[in-house]
């Protein structure tokens, strides 16, 4: 699977995609992930991506011209555009699953007050959140995205009955786990109490 991404702060990957399940992904071909900074394709002095809103109002808002040269840069035809937004269908495990299917993503990461209303209009298939929320930015809310898909790809977990098993995979909790050996024990009223801990990586 190809994902590309978008974004004013590629560094805040640096860490999170070098680590367990999207490292071994990237490391056996499964994932191919390319982090684009948006001020890459600006052309002037300054690199600027952002501009005050037409009309009036507080902050800055992502200018398309910028987007626009990225995604023509970057989109290919079986391409899905998704813009991270505040606005956008609630992000679930079944919405995680939809995306695996697709062969290739592109996530923009809004940030300030939000992208020029043209990118949506022209560029984007579809625009997700992650929680009713405030995040400085889409990076993070990218990255949940990007790692609760890689999860299910075939041959990410090792063994592929795990991702089936997982939390909210029929819409439900996972069952409670042990681990095999015996945990601490005590007695308490006569009563022999049992307590396991277990804890999952």
């Amino acid at each position: 699977m190809k994902i590309d991404v978008l974004t004013l702060f590629p560094e805040m990957f640096t860490g999170p995609i070098d680590a367990s399940i999207l490292q071994r992904a990237r490391q056996t071909g499964l994932l191919e992930l390319r982090v684009h900074n948006l001020r890459d394709y600006t052309h002037d002095n300054y690199k600027t991506v952002d501009d005050r809103p037409f009309g009036g109002g507080p902050g800055m808002v992502l200018k398309c011209e910028p987007i626009f040269e990225a995604l023509q840069a970057l989109k290919g035809a079986e391409t899905r555009v998704i813009l991270m937004s505040p606005a956008g269908r609630m992000f679930q495990q079944s919405v995680a699953r939809e995306l695996a299917a697709s062969p290739a993503l592109l996530l923009i990461c809004g940030a300030y007050e939000g992208v020029d209303e043209r990118v949506r209009e022209q560029w984007v298939d579809e625009e997700l959140s992650i929680g009713d929320y405030v995040l400085t930015n889409g990076t993070l809310a990218a990255m949940v995205v990007i790692d609760a898909v890689t999860r299910l790809l075939p041959g990410a977990l090792g063994d592929d009955q795990s991702a089936v098993d997982e939390s909210f995979s029929r819409g439900l909790l996972e069952y409670p786990q042990y681990n095999a050996a015996g945990g601490l024990s005590r007695d308490e009223s006569s009563a022999r109490l049992v307590v396991r801990q277990s804890c999952r990586h």
